[in-house]
């Protein structure tokens, strides 16, 4: 298949799920293997949706900004003068060259290119040697503006303009992290971790949704929580995976110094992972990023109370570096491969209907809302 899918592929493409999960087959293998879905997914899912950028702290103080690429598309965030949190398309309107490059504090906007000067509103204020053009008047030019967002701290932007407010179509996603996490906007900035991962993005999705692989693939993650409290519970655009810390020691890291005892884990519709794991208190955002049908990045932040990890954090960014990652990019890289092949087309959904971490039920969901903007696209 080459091009946009026809509205036959789009149909075929939803052949097999079911509303019940007890009932459904997974996404099928097309979907994470062939060029023109990935084309479809960026488009139709990751430009249309919110899409994680940076904890608030970044951008508090007027004149701060953050540039990043979202869909293949450059865009910046910044404070105005005024406070207002403002994101535009990375471009300047006289001959599009990019205007700002990593993150910082300016008073204005310049291009580096032909010096054309914008407010940080995005209203352009100079625009040198114009002053014997005809018809031209800066004060009709200003940058493209994008939806931005605070939400739980942290902040969002999506390309769609006709996009409802994330705070709008969330939930109760807000409520439930204020209680697990009433501090996430005092948290600070500590350490990244970055992966180039050779899967489909929805691979890297699908194998977090669940812990059905975790006894057999991650048996250290499973003496940190107690599994017999392991939930997971699906909601419109999110699903929240809960459970107690594992009730003697571990051989994951350290927690007998804990102030944090439970395992809160958000996944919010289509790419960004919330994630408090028992310590002190901390919150972690795994951030997935499309780069190819069979091609994914991933960013993990960290946000401590300090800036500097403890020994016991030192310990835990360890085993998530060195074990949990390495143990589940192995696994989605290996499916990824599976899939690539003639002997998988899709398969059965395992579905416990008491929501345990057992059960693929999350992954199940996550298939409909691709399906549901498939739906979409194809009419």
């Amino acid at each position: 298949m080459t091009g946009m899918p026809t509205r036959e592929q789009f149909a075929a493409i939803a052949r097999g799920y079911d509303d019940n999960p007890s009932r459904s087959l997974s996404l099928r293998a097309e979907a994470y293997t062939n060029p023109a879905w990935h084309d479809v997914d960026l488009q139709h899912i990751i430009a249309r949706t919110w899409q994680w950028v940076c904890h608030v702290e970044k951008l508090r103080e007027a004149g701060s900004y953050v540039t990043v690429e979202i869909a293949g598309q450059p865009i910046v965030i910044v404070r105005d003068r005024q406070g207002v949190l403002r994101a535009f398309y990375n471009v300047c309107k006289h001959r599009a060259h990019q205007l700002l490059s990593g993150e910082g504090n300016t008073s204005r906007i310049m291009c580096p290119y032909h010096a054309w000067v914008y407010q940080l509103d995005g209203q352009l204020v100079r625009a040198p040697h114009t002053e014997n053009l005809e018809g031209f008047e800066p004060n009709d030019i200003c940058l493209d503006a994008v939806q931005v967002e605070e939400f739980c701290g942290f902040v969002y932007v999506n390309l769609d303009p006709n996009a409802a407010a994330l705070v709008e179509v969330s939930g109760d996603l807000n409520t439930e992290i204020e209680h697990w996490a009433p501090d996430i906007a005092d948290l600070t900035f500590a350490h990244r971790l970055t992966y180039d991962i050779k899967s489909n993005w929805k691979n890297v999705v699908d194998n977090f949704l669940e812990c059905y692989h975790c006894p057999t693939a991650h048996k250290d993650f499973c003496t940190l929580v107690d599994m017999d409290t392991y939930k997971v519970t699906t909601h419109g655009v999110y699903s929240s995976h809960m459970a107690d810390a594992g009730k003697g020691s571990n051989s994951a890291y350290d927690v007998s110094n804990a102030t944090v005892k439970t395992h809160a884990v958000w996944w919010l519709w289509p790419t960004t992972c919330i994630m408090r794991y028992p310590g002190r208190s901390s919150i972690i955002i795994l951030n997935v990023i499309p780069v190819g049908p069979d091609r994914t990045l991933e960013t993990y932040d960290f946000f401590l109370e300090d800036t500097t990890p403890d020994e016991a954090e030192r310990e835990s960014i360890r085993y998530l570096d060195e074990v949990l990652q390495t143990e589940d990019i192995a696994i989605v890289e290996s499916v990824q491969k599976g899939m690539s092949t003639p002997a998988f087309d899709c398969g059965r959904i395992v579905n416990d209907p008491g929501g345990s971490g057992m059960s693929e039920h999350a992954v199940h969901h996550f298939h409909g809302l691709v399906l549901d903007a498939y739906a979409r696209v194809g009419r």
